[in-house]
């Protein structure tokens, strides 16, 4: 049930980017800002502590709906909330859109949209130079299939819509934080409540993100990933919850076939910037549907089967 819940998910997104900006739940803001307020004074332990309890306090509703609707008339309420839940828990924008607007953009020569897509897709400032634009873009489409995608994807399939909407709370939680700190030109200090949301997410997304990288490798150059991989560790032999974007950058270059190495010797142009950016996104897409969503149903066959 919940393999057609996602299949149909995912396919009827492609169909609702009038809708997107419903994903963004500004109306959660003001909690977070609140959050941000109350947790001003505490320590590491009781900022984790308001975290998760906020997190438990909102993803609640989704939780109890769930268990209500699951066994009743044949599946189907628990199948639409299945499929409306995880419409409402991937993004909040679209990544695929948002990387055919910058290479768009990069092909064309408009700098100002340029910067506007590399800004969302960053989370931050980016500077006008080709070569970094290329680097941190292509680092920034390989987290945010994550957080966006896979991440949701993964707890959609361990806990249905409740593991869905759980992380997506936690993601927008830190999109806000990450948007609050560049608002306000790094005067944001609020250093345990920065440190709590980045641990809780960084707790549910390390499981999906290795799952990621492995998937990676499967569908773009297995050597050259786990190459990355391996050099990656040798250099940081102690994995913390920190080290997933690093892991997820990486082993997602050396899999999409890296950048050259004399990049910077190159007569870069943005025109070739949007060609890097292409290869990465479509690392990604195949990613989704050609090992994931394989993946998934040929479990999802074996379970009925048994």
């Amino acid at each position: 049930m919940n393999f057609v819940a996602l299949l149909l998910g995912l396919s009827v997104e492609r169909l609702l980017t009038n809708l997107f900006h419903l994903r963004e739940f500004r109306w959660l803001d003001p909690l977070f800002d609140w959050l941000t307020v109350k947790l001003k004074d505490q320590s590491r332990t009781g900022a984790v502590i308001g975290v998760a309890f906020s997190t438990f306090l909102i993803v609640l509703p989704v939780a109890l709906a769930s268990a209500m609707l699951s066994g009743t008339l044949f599946q189907v309420p628990y199948f639409l909330l299945a499929v409306l839940v995880l419409l409402f828990s991937l993004g909040p924008r679209d990544l695929k859109k948002e990387v055919d607007e910058y290479c768009a953009a990069a092909k064309e020569g408009d700098e100002v949209e340029l910067c506007r897509v590399a800004r969302e897709l960053w989370e931050g400032e980016l500077q006008h130079d080709p070569e970094i634009q290329v680097r941190l873009v292509r680092r920034a489409i390989f987290i945010q299939a994550n957080n966006r995608i896979f991440a949701v994807v993964f707890w959609f399939l361990l806990l249905g819509p409740t593991g869905a909407w759980l992380f997506r709370v936690l993601d927008l939680m830190r999109r806000r934080l990450a948007f609050e700190y560049n608002r306000t030109e790094h005067d944001f200090c609020n250093t345990a409540l920065v440190w709590a949301v980045r641990s809780v997410h960084g707790v549910f997304a390390w499981l999906p993100a290795r799952v990621l990288i492995f998937t990676y490798a499967m569908a773009g150059s297995f050597d050259g990933a786990i190459a990355a991989w391996r050099a990656y560790l040798r250099k940081n032999e102690e994995e913390s919850f920190r080290a997933t974007n690093d892991l997820l950058d990486r082993v997602g270059d050396g899999a999409a076939g890296g950048l050259p190495d004399d990049l910077s010797a190159t007569a870069l142009d943005y025109p070739a910037v949007a060609n890097y950016v292409d290869l990465a996104m479509d690392l990604v897409s195949r990613t989704l549907w050609l090992v994931w969503c394989p993946a998934i149903a040929i479990m999802t066959l074996t379970d009925l089967l048994s």
